[in-house]
Parts: structure tokens; sequence; C-alpha cells
């Protein structure tokens, strides 16, 4: 059969939405591309390895803070089904892989979810399937790690199966986008393989952005998060160089932001978080490295944002010290330790990482997030923790309180007015208070 004759047996179903999609990975990526392609009209069957997520979705409910229970419902009632039995994958027309892409101990790439997930599938997979990856990796995974493990059955990739490249782009908690509306960069293969990707996403996505190859679409992905690494890294150093000078940089670069052309606004915080932009740099810098190239750069910014942590706690301790207080012995409270503002997901939260520090330097530490109500478990943290409850009593309780994640819903009235001492590493507090310590 030609790759033609296969594309002709196969679209149609992608067309008209009788297509069975497999979504491989119900977590922050997969469980929105879920939700997306069950209200594109399409039957939805999720895999996850995690038992205990598949009940919560088959009863209806969800375990991440900006996905609603109603939503899952909704899907259910339109055909989505959770299961952890990956031999079901034969089920699907396609499957969309969305699953985490570390760092290891060393900082290198951590392929282990990818390669495993494939090698799971592989005895599954069937004549016409469409296979996409979506996960953020370094330029060639595609082609060197699900090519060969997908050829071992005996298929010819774009003529039997199609595999795909599609980097996820989801932005937590963001809603002027979501998956359904920011353009999806969609590479295939060979031609033929771009075109199923294309039919595979174009039922659901408003706009594809086609490119010539699976490492061009890989690139793009790095590349993406790689500017906004560098550039939230000029702006922490250049806020450690502004406060020395005794200078607000949220002021200028406010300021800077209204010219109309040439500029755009990065701000500092106290350290990167989340899934990718804290972790991707260090694909290609690891990737370059086997063509010869040191990507001097990227490196750069990555130690200017590993180093906003002790950054904070510097300030901490500078702050204590006018109140005749040591960091040793002191009650911290963090507000927010999700790694950004009105989001629960704590992924590479630098919040938990300046707990761990001040915990290791004999401070007592709590935390209050409207967003986790207890500390959950973490494959590198923990801490036997629950959220406080945001009071003038419990303010004025601790010696100071870090505002990790500057959430909508915190009270920044009640917590000027209540705590001794506070350390602001977001710009939450634009005008000068006594007891205010910007870091």
């Amino acid at each position: 059969m030609t790759p033609h004759e296969t594309l002709d047996r196969i679209l149609p179903a992608f067309d008209d939405r009788t297509a069975r999609i497999g979504i491989v990975g119900l977590g922050y990526v997969g469980l929105p591309l879920m939700l997306t392609f069950t209200r594109a009209g399409y039957r939805v069957l999720g895999f996850d390895v995690d038992e205990g997520k598949v009940q919560k979705l088959n009863a209806g409910e969800s375990y991440i803070g900006h996905v609603p229970g109603e939503s899952i419902r909704a899907a259910l009632d339109k055909g989505f089904e959770a299961t952890s039995d990956m031999a079901r994958a034969a089920e699907a027309d396609a499957l969309i892989l969305c699953v985490p892409t570390p760092l290891d101990q060393h900082r290198e790439p951590d392929l282990r979810f990818v390669t495993s997930t494939m090698d799971a599938l592989v005895p599954h997979l069937r004549a016409g399937h469409v296979v996409s990856l979506e996960s953020t990796t370094y330029p060639g995974t595609t082609e060197e790690e699900l090519l060969p493990r997908i050829e071992t059955r005996g298929f010819t990739v774009g003529r039997d199966v199609f595999l795909v490249y599609s980097p996820e782009r989801e932005d937590p908690g963001n809603e002027r986008f979501d998956t359904q509306t920011i353009p999806k960069v969609v590479a295939g293969h060979t031609r033929a393989c771009l075109t199923a990707g294309k039919a595979l996403y174009g039922g659901a996505i408003q706009r594809l952005v086609p490119v010539s190859s699976t490492s061009a679409a890989e690139m793009t992905k790095l590349l993406e998060n790689i500017h906004r690494s560098v550039n939230i890294g000029l702006v922490n150093e250049m806020k450690i160089v502004a406060d020395r000078m005794g200078i607000d940089i949220f002021e200028v670069i406010d300021a800077a932001a209204t010219k109309p052309f040439g500029f755009t606004a990065f701000y500092p915080g106290p350290g990167l978080g989340g899934h990718c932009i804290p972790i991707d740099p260090f694909y290609l810098t690891w990737k370059a490295r086997e063509y010869g190239l040191h990507t001097r750069f990227i490196e750069l910014a990555g130690e200017v944002n590993r180093a906003m942590p002790e950054y904070v706690i510097q300030k901490l301790m500078g702050g204590l010290n006018q109140h005749g207080k040591l960091l040793e012995g002191s009650r911290i409270l963090m507000l927010g330790i999700a790694y950004k503002k009105n989001v629960g997901d704590m992924r590479e939260s630098p919040s938990v990482e300046i707990m761990e520090l001040l915990t290791a330097k004999g401070a007592e530490v709590a935390y209050s997030d409207p967003h986790v109500p207890a500390f959950p478990p973490m494959r590198q943290h923990h801490f036997d923790l629950t959220s406080e409850p945001l009071t003038p009593e419990t303010l004025a309780a601790f010696d100071a309180v870090i505002i990790g994640a500057d959430h909508d819903a915190f009270d920044y009235d009640v917590i000027l007015n209540h705590a001794t001492l506070i350390i602001d590493p977001r710009g939450r507090y634009r005008k000068p208070a006594s007891n205010v310590v910007k870091a």
C-alpha cells in the first residue's frame, strides 16, 4: 500500500471526526488537549500510568486546579475514557504522547518517559496509526528515538505509520489563549506524515504552522523557551544592578515598555519555574556539545536565573538583621508555592527551592497558597505542610513573609498592614514601605 492509499483510507476519519484520538499522559499538557479534542467532536481515549488519575477522571474529577471537574464530566458525556492499559492503543487512530522530559541529576536530558512510553505502545501499533510527540526535547529526538522503535514492528514510517512532532504550547492560567487558540507548530518525518499531522490537529486547533522537519519543530519549541529564559536572566541581572543603585527595576521596565517598538517587557522574580523554561534550554546545550559547540549565552542566563533563590535569601537576611534577628530560628511564611501566579502548578517552583534553602539554614518554614491546600508529593521535594490561613493573626506570628507567587487571591493590603517584614521579589508593592524589602 502506498502512502497515498493509506492516507486516502485514514484522512476521512479525521475530517468527519469519527477518528478516535489517543492521548498518552494526562497531565498539564495532555488533559487540556483532551478537552480540546472532545469539544471539537472527537472521541478521546486517554492513557496514564497513574491509576489514581485514571480513576479520578473516569469519576468526573479533576486533579489540576485550572481544569474544572465540570469540564471532565462534559468530556465523559462526549465519549472520553481514561485507562492505564496500553494494549488499548490499538483502539485509537492517533496516539499523541504528552509525557515529561525532565533533566537528570547531571542536568542532562532524561528521555526515559518518552522512550518507555513508546516501548509500551509499539507492540500495539497498527497500520494507519498517526503517532505524534508533543514533549519538549532536543532536535533529532523524534527521528533518533521514536522512528527506530516504530520500525522494529516492520512498519515503513510515512507509508504504514505516520510520525509527527508537534510541540505543546500550554500556558496554565492564561485567560487569553488556550490549547485551541494557540497556533500549533506541526512537522512530519515525511511529506505524508505532515499531511497526516495536519489532519490530526486541524479539526481541533484553529491555526496550524507547518515546518519542514521534525528537527525544525523541536528547535522551534526550544527557541521559544530559551528566548524567555535569556530575557528573564537579563532582567534578573538588571534587577541586582538597579537595586544596588537605589533604582526600582519594575518602574524602569514599565517605563521602557511604553516604547511602541523594539522592546518586550520581561519581569524579574525569585527564580524560574514551570516545566519548560528552567529545563528546556539545557536540552539544546546538551545537544550542541555533540556538534562541538558551547552555548555560552544560554548557559549564562541559566546561571543568573538559578542564583535568584539565594539572592532572595540574602535580601531576607538583610531585612531580618535590621530587626535584630538572625535567619536561624526565624519563622518564615512563603506566600505562594506555585511557580507562577493564579495556578497550582508547582513544577520547578523557585518557592520550594527557597523553602529548602531556608530549612537548611535553620529557619522554620510554612506556606500559604489558596491553589495548593496541602503540599503534594514531588519527585525531588517534600514538606509535611498544609496551607496556612492568611489572616492578620497568622501574618503577625511570622518574622517575615516572602512573596513567592503573587496570586491575585491574596489580600495585599492585609499583608502590608500585618506582616512584620515582607520580602517582595515579584514587585507587588511599588510604593516604598518600611516593612517591605524589594528582592
